[in-house]
């Protein structure tokens, strides 16, 4: 098929590259000219596992091609992909300026028959307003159809996200929508991907739902952990124990920092502010309580922090592991982890972070900090260790190695992974989130 991708930010340059690797023709367009250029020579503008050589392998086959012709999309396209930002306004609400945009400046465009398929995360009520909004502008008029399938991308798996998803879910207001989508998505469907079709504002909720969830779930256990520490319990092997009920699942049950990123924190506020302007006072109440308790969990790292090196941190050289928000991805929008940064800097600590791959983009950010290029570097002459974000090379690190550059042996894991006895057997004093400071696993007894 003819799809077309507007927006080739994160979401739009990952869906059109897997859709080319599909199979399909596919033609990309974006308001910035110099970012498209740079994508047409191949070069990536973020981080994310597997979707370079996607990108490049479409480019070479001609099956991915970008463009700055609004006339050109209109023509090619039987399937438009919008999959512009939604950022967050001043009030917590979705901006949906660029939604709007996009789709103005498109509908002048379409002379023929096609199927609009929105993939930003909106309020619910958004889709149906833009389908009478672009039948009023296109030529087409009522040929044009248009259906929400919101996407599910996590960060540093946002391919296999992508091609081979949990489910697909397609809102729409006709027959021939649906037909269209099925075709798109042909491939992961005979594998036995479920396809679920449901109206326009049922599938804009199922997005910000799913977030909501899940941030819940996080804070949830995140909660747990201040009460396991205060009790004496390890908020590990609770987790571990709530897992094996099948109601409650073990997927994002990982106690510690919190989340960030450019999603959850915002699709959140956003749906917070779209329940209220739908009178949901109790969905209103969850999600301020959910955002307040993630939030809570960076002062309650700086906390932990400045109780380590004995009650300020003015001085005092903090060695920092990790800078994305999540690892796998250079994304530092909204990262625990560089807030935490800025946090110990106003209070006078030296902050030397290292990152695998999102040192640059924390720098753009926070200039101010110290960046090093390897974690020994990072933890030269520190009075603290922070475990920040949970790369995997971060667990494979020797203690007794890093002890050897430390100023004082003394480590915070704020991700609740690394093993506590390794570095204790090598000298460190450790602290855990979720972990009363001198608790240790009975079982090892």
């Amino acid at each position: 098929m003819r799809l077309t991708v507007i927006g080739v930010g994160y979401l739009g340059l990952t869906h059109a590259a897997c859709m080319a690797d599909l199979g399909h023709d596919v033609l990309a367009i974006d308001t910035d000219h110099e970012r498209l250029a740079r994508i047409s020579g191949g070069e990536m503008p973020f981080f994310e596992p597997r979707l370079e050589s996607l990108l490049r392998k479409g480019l070479e086959t001609g099956r991915l091609r970008f463009t700055t012709s609004k006339e050109e999309i209109g023509e090619f396209g039987d399937v438009h992909f919008l999959c512009v930002g939604t950022p967050q306004g001043a009030d917590g609400a979705a901006d949906l300026s660029h939604v709007t945009h996009a789709a103005d400046a498109l509908a002048p465009h379409l002379r023929r028959g096609c199927l609009i398929a929105g993939k930003s995360t909106v309020p619910a009520g958004t889709a149906r307003k833009l389908l009478a909004r672009i039948r009023a502008a296109a030529p087409a008029g009522a040929e044009v159809d248009l259906a929400w399938n919101p996407e599910f991308l996590r960060e540093g798996n946002a391919v296999q996200d992508t091609l081979r998803p949990d489910r697909f879910v397609f809102g729409i207001t006709s027959p021939r929508a649906e037909a269209l989508l099925r075709r798109v998505y042909e491939q992961p469907l005979a594998a036995g991907i479920p396809a679920l079709t449901m109206g326009l504002e049922t599938a804009e909720l199922v997005k910000v739902s799913a977030n909501a969830f899940l941030a819940t779930k996080i804070s949830f256990i995140n909660a747990v952990a201040d009460a396991c520490e205060a009790a004496g319990a390890d908020v590990t092997q609770l987790a571990a124990a709530l897992a094996h009920d099948e109601r409650i699942g073990g997927r994002a049950m990982s106690p510690g920092l919190g989340f960030g990123g450019g999603c959850l924190p915002k699709d959140i506020r956003a749906f917070r502010a779209a329940a209220a302007s739908l009178g949901a006072d109790s969905m209103v109440s969850l999600l301020g309580d959910v955002d307040e308790i993630n939030k809570s969990r960076r002062s309650r790292v700086v906390d932990m922090a400045r109780d380590a090196v004995g009650g300020s941190l003015a001085g005092k050289r903090v060695a920092v592991l990790g800078l994305a928000f999540k690892p796998d991805s250079d994304d530092v929008r909204d990262s625990p982890s560089l807030d935490v940064c800025g946090r110990l800097a106003a209070e006078g600590a030296i902050v030397s972070a290292h990152d695998p791959v999102a040192l640059e983009n924390a720098s753009r950010l926070r200039p101010d900090l110290r960046y090093a290029k390897s974690v020994l570097e990072a933890a030269e002459g520190a009075d603290l260790v922070l475990h920040l974000t949970e790369w995997t090379e971060y667990r494979s690190i020797e203690p007794s190695a890093l002890a050897e550059v430390v100023a004082q042996r003394r480590v915070i894991d704020a991700r609740c992974v690394l093993d506590a006895r390794a570095w204790e057997a090598a000298g460190w004093a450790v602290r855990t989130m979720g972990r009363s400071a001198n608790l240790r696993d009975a079982a090892a007894s």
